[in-house]
């Protein structure tokens, strides 16, 4: 990722709404979520919904597709693992990570 798209990503992900939105669909995973369905878990109102949609899929970070009548919306995955990875790029000096992405406990970051 580029420093524009981290931006991007980073400020989308900056507001309480649309992080809590983007946690929910990393958590349903690759399948995702009707619109319908976020608003009723996270009781967001439909019209708020909709502009925290279209923020986080200007930022790259969602994904979305027709089913029937509704609207189904996903993390893009490929986004988040760019930004994690940019976030911890050299991270202590670019030391391998232990098993699972955990920093080595000599690393003081």
């Amino acid at each position: 990722m580029d420093t524009k798209e981290v931006l991007a990503a980073l400020a989308a992900l900056a507001q309480e709404s649309r992080l809590a939105i983007f946690r929910l669909l990393v958590q349903a995973g690759p399948d995702g979520l009707a619109a319908s369905r976020i608003a009723e878990q996270l009781q967001i109102a439909p019209s708020s919904l909709s502009f925290h949609l279209k923020e986080l899929s200007h930022a790259n970070l969602l994904s979305s597709r027709q089913d029937g009548r509704f609207v189904i919306y996903a993390a893009q995955f490929s986004t988040m693992n760019g930004l994690i990875g940019f976030l911890t790029e050299n991270c202590c000096g670019g030391a391998p990570c232990l098993p699972g992405g955990a920093v080595p406990s000599s690393c003081v970051c």
